[in-house]
């Protein structure tokens, strides 16, 4: 049964990833059994991806900010609406983990990425962590097969070394990612969030109990 879209204490949901881990299908089947809104990472519409693809060091602060500005639209969104939220990729990750990569490459000189970090910072300040991050986690030759899969004709020059740098710096800032709010950790290597009922079930058990614990907590604040 769908749970209400706009419960009495919303809860956000963000699903976390490399490029190709699968966080569409996965923020897909959590949003439809849960009956809560989805906000989809900007691909289809962005002006910048494919420019970007083909010349990252051109496009790469531009693209960064194109992000940040959208998952900063989304977050707000879901806060002035205050109901319960599924979101493709947080807007930490920007900030943790492209922008970073970006930079450590060369595509993003010193001044655009620190210029880009202050923007980051002020926004931040404007927004509230979500109640659970999912990181789907899988190893970058799984993720490059996985992007071969879907087809997307911009995706096809994507280097190994940059999906593998992206893994890395996953790996590296999922741990600090628990200081922001609780983790859970799924390997998609093993678990088949796409066919397999009763993982599906367990992640949905998961966020089920937290959002009636955190309904909890705010009952008890309240008396």
């Amino acid at each position: 049964m769908a749970e209400n879209a706009k419960p009495d204490v919303p809860f956000y949901l963000s699903i976390s990833g490399n490029i190709g881990v699968g966080k569409s299908t996965v923020c897909a089947m959590m949003g439809q059994a849960l009956g809560w809104p989805t906000y989809y990472e900007p691909v289809d519409d962005n002006p910048y991806l494919e420019d970007y693809y083909r010349d990252m060091p051109r496009w790469a602060f531009h693209l960064q900010i194109y992000f940040l500005s959208k998952r900063f639209e989304v977050q707000k969104d879901i806060i002035d609406h205050g109901w319960s939220a599924v979101q493709d990729r947080t807007i930490y990750e920007d900030v943790e983990i492209f922008a970073p990569v970006l930079h450590r490459m060369g595509a993003m000189d010193p001044r655009d990425y620190e210029n880009y970090r202050e923007v980051f910072h002020n926004m931040i300040a404007f927004l509230r962590p979500p109640d659970l991050i999912l990181y789907l986690q899988c190893r970058p030759d799984t993720a490059l097969e996985r992007i071969g899969q879907r087809g997307r004709d911009i995706e096809k020059t994507i280097p190994r070394a940059f999906i593998v740098d992206l893994h890395e710096a996953y790996e590296e800032w999922i741990p600090r990612a628990r200081e922001i709010c609780p983790v859970r950790v799924v390997d998609t290597e093993t678990v088949n969030l796409r066919d397999d009922a009763d993982a599906q079930q367990e992640l949905l058990d998961l966020v089920r109990g937290l959002h009636a614990e955190k309904r909890r907590r705010g009952e008890e604040a309240r008396t």
